[in-house]
């Protein structure tokens, strides 16, 4: 029998489907990847913002791990909106106890439309607990700025930012450039203790991002359940997010959602 890969995502849901569990299942999907989840909060948002957080207590997110980890183990583990360090605190125990060493931190902090979506209070709890435990940390540029305490604003900056994320136990760091709007491209920053590795792709000029972050940190997560080396997975998510960038959706009024068929679609030459 072939063997299926496994992947688990906690994250909280996103009603409009562009981000959150909805799009981390997606990705999971489309790179063949058995996905499954552990809400840690209901969103009410759309492509125009974030109108409700609905946060899960902590109990009912244990449960959901105790229900995966007992009978259907995942090859790889990402998180998402964990929004408390209650709920953080729980899901590093869970980690640990599960000996889930395939872990993918995307450290969710704010909407694209600029609500917070982490606690103050949680973002020490992240650093302590949950980036020891991490074989990938995907922090985009604000993400790394309130996790390391810096302003980021060069090259030099980004490469700083790594090594101290990398010194709070994250074994590689992903640093995604999106957010510098002054540049032509995007120039992603993988770091693994040693060495930087730059990943360049062309900036497409549109408003439908929402949910990048989820599903770029989901494509590396599919590509670790697949067996792949952390600089594959990060190579594949890199594709994956700029074909789905690329061939817009084109929905809704504001921060439409990416195309999560997109990267599935050029595979199979289905490029429309």
């Amino acid at each position: 029998m072939t063997k299926v890969f496994k992947a688990l995502t906690i994250a909280g849901s996103d009603s409009g489907g562009g981000a959150g569990i909805q799009a981390d299942l997606k990705t999971f999907q489309e790179l063949g990847v058995y996905g499954m989840s552990a809400l840690t909060a209901v969103t009410a948002q759309n492509t125009l913002g974030v109108q409700g957080v609905y946060p899960l207590g902590a109990e009912a997110v244990t449960a959901q791990l105790d229900s995966v980890g007992s009978d259907l183990q995942p090859d790889a583990v990402k998180t998402g909106m964990l929004f408390s360090g209650e709920i953080i605190r729980a899901v590093a125990g869970k980690v640990r106890q599960y000996g889930w060493d395939k872990l993918v931190v995307d450290p969710v902090m704010i909407a694209k439309g600029g609500s917070p979506l982490l606690q103050q209070e949680a973002v020490q709890a992240l650093i302590t607990e949950l980036l020891p435990l991490s074989l990938v940390a995907t922090p985009n540029i604000p993400e790394a700025e309130s996790l390391t305490g810096m302003k980021i604003s060069g090259l030099a900056e980004r490469e700083r930012a790594a090594v101290l994320i990398h010194t709070m136990g994250a074994r590689f760091v992903v640093l995604k450039g999106g957010h510098d709007d002054g540049t032509t491209g995007v120039l992603d920053l993988l770091y693994d203790g040693n060495e930087f590795i730059y990943l360049e792709s062309p900036r497409i000029s549109t408003r439908h991002t929402h949910g990048t972050g989820c599903t770029f940190s989901a494509a590396a997560a599919a590509g670790l359940a697949q067996g792949n080396t952390v600089k594959e997975a990060v190579h594949t998510a890199k594709a994956f997010i700029q074909a789905a960038i690329e061939d817009c959706l084109g929905i809704g009024a504001g921060h439409g959602p990416t195309n999560h068929f997109a990267y599935g679609n050029r595979m199979r030459g289905n490029v429309r």
